[in-house]
């Protein structure tokens, strides 16, 4: 299979697969012309990128993951990566909390409702992990008028 048929296939501009190639991600064959040449292991390994960055891991990190490596490191490279993305998808969460808290308020305004406000008092729901916050240098209620 052609550069521009591999493209195609998964919804890639050309230049992609030659930046991916530069980097040591593929391998592609080559014709007598020098034509790049897709084979099967070729597409599980565009299969494999596309879903690691997916999963927000970046070109380097997938090629060390896809690299001949020894297995203790490609573990550590792995639980490295597992932790950043829980650290994200808490903050993910949290930030939604956040919004379906305002979102289900009958308040107007919803920096008036006392689960909202509550919420950013605690800095419970401010979208950072725990490890993330900063003390603030003061933590005082919100006042009650406008």
């Amino acid at each position: 299979m052609g550069i521009g048929a591999l493209a195609e296939r998964f919804g890639l501009a050309t230049h992609v697969l030659r930046h991916w190639e530069s980097m040591g991600l593929l391998a592609p064959a080559r014709d007598a012309a020098g034509r790049r040449r897709y084979r099967s292991a070729d597409l599980t390994r565009v299969a494999v990128i596309l879903r690691a960055k997916d999963a927000g891991l970046s070109l380097d990190v997938i090629r060390s993951l896809t690299a001949p490596a020894d297995a203790v490191k490609r573990r550590n490279i792995l639980s490295a990566e597992a932790d950043a993305l829980r650290s994200r998808i808490a903050a993910a969460q949290a930030s939604l909390d956040l919004i379906e808290c305002a979102l289900g308020c009958d308040q107007d305004d919803f920096s008036r409702c006392a689960h909202f406000r509550r919420a950013v008092e605690d800095g419970s729901e401010d979208g950072r992990p725990e490890s993330d916050r900063k003390p603030v240098g003061h933590a005082r209620p919100l006042p009650d008028g406008p």
